[in-house]
């Protein structure tokens, strides 16, 4: 009587964690479809140079104005100090930036609404979808980029440098390309 009792409790067991299983996987396919729809809403977002949404602020990423050597006035630097370079074969907000350009020059992610700090203008920040899905930070409608030659905060070694077919250059508060050719 004891060896059914055992088996029946282990039989419970299972049915149990088999129901936790597929419980856990039907929530799983339940959480994408909010994070779809959220894609096709920032994508729909995409053209507005001030795009808005009710993202996480937790994640957003937060642009500054900084004095940079060599750069007059103060150009647009990530959180981190990080110089953001604008690519002037970019037309129409849409970044031509791909493969090995996005390696030499990556893409500025951004996940949630960005945010802007003194002297930048929220109204101009903005966001693209990327061709891989991502998100790119744009400023005035210009997809913003790092250029992994910059090795610290404050540097700009990749400033009107032509590579790619073009030009690459530092950000002014009104979304301009700083020029110092």
């Amino acid at each position: 009587m004891k060896h059914w009792i055992a088996g029946g409790a282990c039989a419970a067991g299972i049915v149990q964690a088999a129901t936790a299983c597929s419980s856990g996987s039907s929530s799983s396919s339940t959480a994408a479809a909010p994070a779809s729809s959220a894609t096709s809403s920032a994508a729909s977002q995409a053209s507005s140079p001030a795009a808005t949404g009710s993202s996480s602020s937790a994640a957003a990423t937060t642009i500054n104005l900084q004095a940079i050597s060599g750069i007059p006035g103060k150009a647009l630097v990530d959180g981190q100090g990080r110089t953001m370079y604008l690519f002037e074969t970019d037309k129409g907000g849409t970044s031509a930036c791909t493969g090995t350009c996005a390696a030499a020059r990556p893409p500025v992610p951004v996940s949630g609404t960005p945010q802007a700090s003194s002297g930048v203008s929220q109204s101009l920040l903005g966001t693209i979808t990327r061709s891989d899905g991502t998100m790119q930070l744009t400023y005035n409608h210009h997809p913003l980029y790092y250029f992994s030659g910059d090795s610290s905060a404050g540097q700009d070694k990749g400033q009107g440098l032509k590579a790619f077919g073009a030009g690459w250059y530092v950000v002014n508060a009104s979304g301009a390309k700083i020029d110092t050719d």
